[in-house]
């Protein structure tokens, strides 16, 4: 364990872990490492001169006495007209600094109009109560009316939304489909509209975040239509600490970002520390490899014994199953250490009811509540301060969703604890045997890439439906090419003063801004048809094939069967025990030349493929890891033409370093497992959002070869990334794997739960050998 800034100012933090310590046995030593972050203290700045007094007075009256710096500097880069995106910590009053500029904007001018974006219902719902209140509370404000225009909208609520409404509440898809869709009915609200707010900008990424971006740029340019003299609106984007704020909010946008990044809010001291669940003795996982104690047991356990000490303590897990058994397990440890406690925890997540997330998030601040289990719903936007610790039962997929989560505790001068309890995932490996990447300033970025032809053609079709496209607009958005095939198919007729819709075109609907692909297949309960949710249909093979376990609003359900002609997956209520993980059979042809360099022995690129996935089966795993068996399937090939980062190592080079021709297969397996589980670091990705293929003759020169590629159509900028940070990021993946104690891989390491030829072969030793010979010879020349 090592220990940075010790003897700091969290001294009850230190006295929480030391509980939680106590409470593992004694041949046990999970502590990896432990931080004292100093406390911050506030930094104020006088209200604006413009800011209306009236809206001032609204804002002291609930408590706020004087702003934060960067609330101010915020708010006058965007009085002044200068989009801008505020990056600060959570719980920082970001809203303020969007708030001040908006309402004084409303106030002075009775025809202005504003419109809030969040990426989830919740969250927006939140934002618009403080709206309500704020208005309420100013008489010049009084007609406003801030409403909701979302999916739930009834047809009079959005009627009164587009025809009374000074500030509407919604999100990017209604955007999508409905306002820009009927942009006339809509257009003294888009004349008039002086502010747009993308809160939680960092939450669209890949091909939701490409997609975003498209719809904001054509929301712009309906505005400018609209607008006296084509001045368009101020766009305000709040983010959470994240790397190079500008520049992926002026990549969403197309426009020039001010950033705002100095935080002047208070922090309290907090001690982080990074926990690493033992290995079992009783079980064992697939091929013989060693299991951890998993990450949410291990949670659940941690949990009691903080309330036990007292500490008002939330659980951050990955699944809404995961919640319930989180919050199960805890009581279960309570009845030994408190019993008067058992009835203090519960679970929190993503379906309930607003009135019983309201309920819970009161009974936690107030005391009533001493635990929560929950998972990333209680991450965004809402208000939940102070608390004394938060658990994380895995690292949450990005450094800006750790800090999002860490930073509901300590808040507003108080000390707290953050313990991160590493998941058997490379990348928690990593992360908790070198606590820098974690714990200093983050190098992932979010990434996006509105160029993706899959992407910007669907996204033109729906511009040029609602206003004719010119050649500038075409050049700016580097389109040409992409019309042109549009042209090409007949769906786009060019005429001298640009680009205009084929007759009868309606393309918004087929256009689905969340990313899913190839349409969308149903997912329907046996016998009473009710619908519980949908998925796309190129992920359908790996996550409702027959026999799957189906997790919906914490309820488990199985598969029956799956039919990709009708579109639906039928599935029935039942909690069979275990987990199931699909095992895919990967093919990979190279289409095109790409980008490539070689460096000595070793070509890396940026390349076009075609990957096709053919799902042959799924293992069966026990909730505590142990492997029960493997079922076979016979399922159809899906095809993807997508992007991928690919390196290609000479032969002699591996034999030169020790790995024979016998080695080279597990060697690059292994490889590319632990890469993939590593992108994230340097990519803002889930794990599901990429894939790999190793081989030890390449698809074109028979050469060893490494491919990563996005698991979307056209790509989604994340092996693009990888590419430009191949060297941190094989370098940290390296890492990895030195860092894991077993003998010969595991899942926290190099096994994958995805792999289709069942983690066979694997070499650990030779993976390590392969991915330092590359980072050698690339930084040797970089």
């Amino acid at each position: 364990m090592s220990n940075a800034l010790a003897g700091g100012p969290a001294d009850f933090g230190r006295e929480l872990l030391a509980s939680a310590v106590d409470g593992t046995d004694p041949d046990e030593h999970p502590l990896r490492h432990v931080s004292d972050l100093a406390a911050r203290r506030a930094r104020t700045q006088a209200w604006p001169q413009w800011a209306d007094p009236d809206v001032v007075r609204a804002f002291t009256d609930r408590g706020i006495g004087v702003p934060w710096t960067h609330q101010v500097q915020a708010a006058d880069l965007a009085y002044s007209g200068r989009h801008v995106v505020l990056s600060t910590g959570t719980a920082s009053g970001k809203s303020l600094g969007y708030q001040l500029p908006i309402l004084t904007t409303l106030a002075a001018d009775p025809r202005a109009r504003a419109l809030y974006l969040a990426p989830t219902k919740a969250l927006g719902h939140d934002q618009l109560r403080a709206a309500q209140s704020l208005t309420d509370a100013v008489a010049s404000l009084s007609d406003v009316a801030p409403c909701s225009y979302d999916g739930d909208s009834s047809t009079d609520a959005r009627r009164f939304a587009r025809e009374r409404s000074r500030w509407i509440f919604s999100n990017p898809d209604m955007i999508h489909l409905s306002l820009l869709r009927n942009h006339a009915r809509w257009a003294v609200f888009l004349r008039n509209l002086k502010f747009v707010v993308v809160d939680e900008c960092h939450y669209y990424r890949g091909i939701f975040g490409s997609n975003v971006a498209m719809v904001l740029r054509r929301l712009v340019r309906l505005c400018a239509r609209y607008a006296p003299g084509g001045v368009g609106p101020t766009v305000i984007f709040a983010s959470a600490t994240t790397s190079s704020p500008a520049a992926t909010a002026s990549e969403l946008l197309g426009h020039t970002v001010t950033e705002v990044t100095d935080d002047g809010s208070p922090q309290g001291g907090r001690t982080v520390a990074l926990w690493e669940p033992a290995l079992r003795q009783d079980v064992t996982g697939e091929n013989g490899a060693p299991v951890r104690r998993s990450a949410g047991s291990e949670a659940a356990r941690v949990m009691a014994d903080l309330m036990a000490e007292g500490a008002r303590t939330l659980t951050f897990v990955r699944s809404r199953r995961g919640a319930e058994l989180t919050a199960l397990g805890a009581r279960a440890r309570l009845e030994d250490v408190a019993p008067d406690l058992v009835e203090l925890v519960a679970s929190y997540r993503a379906g309930y009811l607003a009135e019983d997330r309201r309920a819970l998030e009161r009974a936690l601040l107030d005391g009533e509540l001493r635990g929560l289990a929950t998972t990333n719903a209680l991450e965004l936007g809402v208000d939940i301060a102070g608390l004394d610790a938060v658990v994380l039962a895995g690292f949450p997929g990005t450094v800006t969703s750790f800090w999002q989560q860490a930073g509901r505790a300590g808040r507003r001068g108080q000390s707290a604890l953050i313990i991160l309890i590493a998941r058997d995932d490379p990348l928690d490996t990593f992360l908790v045997h070198h606590p820098a990447a974690l714990l200093e300033r983050p190098i992932e970025r979010v990434v996006i890439d509105p160029s993706n032809p899959y992407v910007l053609g669907p996204q033109l079709l729906c511009a040029a439906t609602e206003l004719p496209l010119t050649e500038a607009e075409v050049r700016t958005w580097d389109a040409e090419a992409v019309a042109d095939e549009l042209v090409d198919d007949g769906l786009l007729r060019r005429r001298p003063s640009g680009y205009f819709p084929a007759p009868g075109l309606d393309p918004h609907a087929a256009v689905d801004i969340r990313g899913s692909t190839g349409g969308q297949i149903a997912i329907l309960e046996t016998g009473t048809g009710r619908m519980l949710g949908s998925t796309g249909a190129g992920q359908a093979p790996s996550s409702v094939h027959p026999g799957a376990v189906y997790l919906h609003q914490g309820e488990s359900y199985v598969v029956d069967a799956l039919d990709f002609e009708d579109g639906v997956a039928f599935v029935h209520a039942e909690d069979p025990g275990y987990s199931t993980s699909a095992r895919e059979l990967t093919d990979i042809t190279v289409t095109g030349p790409g980008e490539r360099r070689t460096i000595g022995p070793v070509t890396v690129g940026f390349v076009p493929v075609c990957v096709s996935h053919t799902v042959v089966g799924f293992l069966r795993r026990r909730l505590d890891g142990e492997v029960i068996d493997f079922v076979d399937l016979d399922m159809p090939t899906h095809s993807l033409q997508t992007m991928a980062v690919m390196c290609a190592i000479e032969p002699e080079a591996l034999q030169d370093k020790g790995i024979g021709d016998t080695s080279v297969p597990g060697s690059l397996h292994a490889a590319e497992h632990a890469a993939i589980g590593l992108l994230p670091l340097v990519a803002s990705c889930d794990r599901g959002d990429i894939g790999g293929v190793s081989t030890a003759v390449g698809p074109e020169t028979g050469t060893p070869t490494i491919f990563v590629y996005d698991g979307h159509p056209g790509g989604a900028g994340f092996a693009e990334r990888g590419h430009e940070q191949i060297i941190t990021w094989w370098d940290a993946t390296a890492a990895a794997i030195e860092a894991c104690e077993c003998p010969a891989g595991c899942p926290s390491c190099v096994q994958s739960p995805k792999c289709g030829n069942g983690n066979d072969p694997l070499d650990k030793a030779g993976a390590i050998t392969v991915l330092r010979l590359v980072v050698d010879e690339l930084s040797a020349h970089a």
